[in-house]
């Protein structure tokens, strides 16, 4: 059964069949669209082979047989669960609609589950222009989600993460024709195992970066996120995090390490000192934000430094001689990182969107004492930020614990650096969450506020769920990536040159 097929394009089709439905029987349709897109993703963990590196579930059909050019998936143990993450935040993502959009919501819904269906295509896409289409493809119904639904500014955000996307990814462009030029192929897996001379691979290094690095997004790239956050409707927004950053992570594992492995190497300090910049910079930037989007938004690009540290540092452990086992774990620890953000980031901004759909507010100093009229949805913010912050038990800790692991091994400083998140993090949420649910009723309007639905309960309980099952259990997502990390591992420290 061609499983990712299915999962591609029962979105796509779902998304298009939900406008043709109308807006009065569009959500059950998305939402039994989205379901079922997820249960057809189940099979690709349950038969799983953990054992193994190569692709699997594989399909590959001639598409421009000239150039090469097939429409050709496959997922590993990076790719898969990605693909989970996505079909399963879709789900959230129609359930948080439900009763909220009201301007247009069948147009609203499809978008999202076309935009899904396009994030899958990222993740299983074996053939690089069939990656670059897909990649290219997510900004589509992001702009019109952001442009239609989003807030005041909302069309000087989104043209401006239109451009930084849009533009980014030409120069990834480029360096893909420069290795069908020497492939005649555009299969990823032949990119792999070219020879490539020095000069070449630093261009083509950063020409992915460019792309990546926006997309993720890195310092100091990362100016066109907080502003596309704070202007997102609060579903826009949890997608963005949630997903669209990881399609920056997936693309250096996927492209930049393995094909290049050397410039790599050569350039990690700078991967790494940017990286640093994004954890604690960032972390400083995010603790002076008045808007609660914002200082998400912000916590997002600290959280997502962890990732690439995490990809990178691979090249400092070997380089002093540590077994390929811690840097194997600093990958692995930027992977669980990315699955982890993905849950509590969606869970933070659905947390903001609860508050600001009953009071049209996001600034911190409108709320205070929200404990006392919604007891239910402060556990659940209290809980979210406590693993925003690494608390020991939530997935939050988990990443950021190996990456900061792995780091020690290969510098004391890296490490360091690295573990002031847990310190700035713990700042910025927990002074937020200390001005916004506690303390005294601050006005009339948090007086009034009712504490949240069943709806919003079901929405925020299986994040939550999430959240507490991989802090206190990741074997089962380190296990099936663990196979295809070392193996990415063993074949960046083999020099091209």
């Amino acid at each position: 059964m061609p499983l990712l097929s299915i999962i591609i394009w029962l979105t796509i089709l779902g998304g298009i069949l939900v406008l043709f439905v109308g807006d009065q029987k569009c959500r059950p349709v998305a939402l039994a669209i989205s379901i079922a897109a997820f249960l057809f993703s189940l099979p690709l963990y349950f038969g799983f082979d953990t054992s193994t590196a190569q692709m699997q579930f594989t399909e590959n059909v001639a598409w421009l047989p000239s150039f090469d050019i097939n429409y050709a998936l496959g997922v590993d143990g990076i790719a898969m669960p990605l693909i989970l993450l996505t079909t399963f935040i879709n789900i959230i993502v129609v359930v948080s609609a439900w009763e909220v959009i009201e301007d247009k919501p069948a147009m609203y819904l499809a978008s999202f589950l076309i935009m899904t269906g396009f994030m899958v295509g990222v993740f299983a896409a074996t053939d690089a222009i069939l990656f670059y289409i897909f990649f290219e493809a997510t900004l589509i119904p992001m702009f019109l989600i952001i442009g239609i639904w989003g807030g005041p500014r909302r069309v000087y955000a989104t043209i401006k993460f239109f451009l930084y996307t849009f533009l980014g990814s030409v120069f990834m462009l480029v360096a893909l024709i420069y290795l069908y030029s020497n492939a005649d192929t555009f299969a990823i897996s032949a990119f792999h195992d070219l020879p490539i001379e020095a000069n070449a691979q630093t261009l083509i290094f950063l020409a992915f970066f460019i792309a990546f690095a926006v997309k993720i997004p890195m310092w100091p790239v990362h100016t066109w996120l907080p502003d596309a956050h704070v202007e997102a409707p609060t579903a826009g927004s949890a997608v963005l995090a949630a997903i669209m950053l990881k399609m920056g992570g997936y693309g250096f594992l996927r492209f930049s390490l393995p094909i290049v492995p050397d410039a790599s190497q050569q350039l990690s300090w700078l991967m790494i000192l940017l990286s640093l910049i994004a954890v604690v910079y960032i972390g400083f930037v995010a603790l002076a934000q008045s808007d609660m989007k914002k200082l998400i938004a912000y916590s997002s690009i600290s959280h997502m430094g962890f990732v690439t540290l995490g990809m990178f540092i691979v090249f400092g452990v070997l380089d002093d001689g540590q077994s390929s086992s811690h840097a194997i774990m600093g990958i692995e620890g930027a992977m669980v990182q990315m699955i982890s953000h993905g849950f509590i980031s969606a869970a933070m901004f659905l947390c903001v969107g609860v508050v600001y759909d009953r009071m049209h507010s996001r600034m911190i100093s409108d709320y205070g004492g929200v404990v006392n009229t919604m007891p239910v949805f402060a556990a659940f913010m209290v809980f979210f930020a406590m693993s925003n912050a690494g608390l020991p038990g939530t997935s939050g800790f988990v990443g950021e614990f190996m990456v900061i692991l792995a780091s020690f091994k290969a510098n004391f400083w890296f490490a360091f650096l690295a573990a002031t998140t847990l310190i700035l993090g713990a700042a910025y949420t927990l002074w937020m969450v200390k001005r916004v649910i506690f303390g005294e009723v601050a006005n009339e309007k948090v007086a009034a506020l009712t504490d949240i639905n069943q709806r919003e309960k079901f929405m925020l309980g299986v994040l939550a769920a999430m959240v507490l099952f991989f802090g206190l259990w990741p074997q089962p997502l380190v296990d099936v990536m663990h196979a295809s990390i070392a193996n990415l591992v063993q074949h960046v420290t083999v020099s091209k040159l």
